[in-house]
């Protein structure tokens, strides 16, 4: 297994393995860090379900580094009369006492056997002379790393990915729209993701998702600039009298507008195949090839007052004038014309 995947950040000095949150294994000391909860969760999860499959017996005990006292690790460590498996999980060693941060580094040097200890650290400089004597242990223990993913072609990546380990099938279609909708947040990503993986249905089509998240305001944003993109002027300000009308709010639209027309002006004078240009710009294949699909036509002067007018309107929609409704017509009306070309 390699020492790192895509989505960590390796330290060249770390002598332990780093792995990303679903290849947790047991290891007498496993480090979980970065600021991403929803992974650390999934990876201390994992590794609870793991050991306890291995031997339901497990003992499991919970310590927050911040309210350490002095000597509790040692005796949660220590061996019990029936000699169970041990898994000893510490919160927040980012707010760790001296005391937890002496003990532990210490019993680096000799971990109980029969026991796991994780180390959960969200970041920041606290514990850091911790994390590199955990980082030195060679053979005692690995890293789990826990990034935020913020790169659309990472989100739709997990997103995939959610489908694939569920063995269940969804549409492109389908799954670029759940991104969409939820690309702000990536816990609520997950939960939309587990969301369709429970459904019933073969395989999650366009329909299944509209029919869970067919309100979300991101989708039905999007939707409308698609329509706009395409140069239905008419229908696109229907699309956004419907929207508006169930509750969506000028500015996220605004929002959808400016990825899409961003998008566009990456692909506009770039040269290569869609997986050539995916990773320079930091897109998704099919988001490239989407974004030239709807910069087919567009002149670069027809971009360049596109991207004013995005200004603008972001500027109308968060107080700069007093009809933010008028303001994203406005604005659908340069998109449908090419920039008014």
């Amino acid at each position: 297994m390699a020492a790192t995947r895509r989505g960590t950040t390796a330290k060249s000095s770390a002598k332990i393995p780093q792995l990303p949150w679903h290849d947790v294994r047991p290891a007498p000391v496993v480090l979980v860090s970065g600021p991403q909860d929803l992974f650390a969760d999934r990876a201390i999860k994992g590794l609870r379900d793991f050991l306890r499959a291995e031997d339901p017996s497990l003992e499991i005990n919970d310590i927050e580094a911040a309210a350490y006292q002095p000597g509790e690790l040692m005796t949660l460590a220590s061996p019990s009369l029936f000699a169970e498996p041990r898994l000893i999980r510490v919160s927040g060693v980012e707010k760790c006492t001296d005391a937890f941060l002496s003990e532990a580094i210490e019993y680096l040097a000799a971990p109980a056997e029969s026991a796991y200890l994780v180390l959960r650290h969200a970041g920041g400089m606290r514990g850091k002379k911790l994390l590199d004597a955990v980082r030195a242990a060679s053979g005692a223990a690995i890293e789990i790393v826990c990034n935020d993913i913020k790169k659309d072609a990472e989100k739709f990546d997990f997103a995939k990915a959610e489908f694939a380990r569920a063995n269940k099938r969804i549409t492109p279609g389908a799954l670029r729209q759940v991104v969409s909708a939820f690309s702000d947040d990536v816990a609520e990503l997950a939960a939309a993701c587990q969301q369709l993986i429970a459904d019933s249905a073969d395989q999650i089509t366009e329909g299944v998702v509209d029919r869970y998240y067919g309100g979300r305001v991101e989708t039905t944003a999007f939707a409308v600039a698609d329509i706009a993109l395409a140069g239905r002027t008419a229908e696109a300000l229907v699309g956004l009298r419907h929207a508006l009308d169930s509750g969506a709010d000028p500015v996220p639209v605004v929002a959808a507008f400016a990825m899409k027309v961003r998008a566009m002006a990456k692909v506009a004078n770039a040269h290569g195949s869609s997986a050539q240009l995916a990773s320079s710009l930091g897109m998704a294949p099919w988001q490239v090839d989407r974004a030239r699909r709807d910069a087919r036509g567009w002149t670069d002067e027809g971009l360049g007052r596109a991207i004013l007018a995005l200004a603008e309107a972001d500027a109308a929609v968060k107080g700069a004038e007093r009809d933010p409704v008028f303001a994203v017509e406005r604005l659908i009306g340069v998109i449908a014309s090419r920039g008014g070309v």
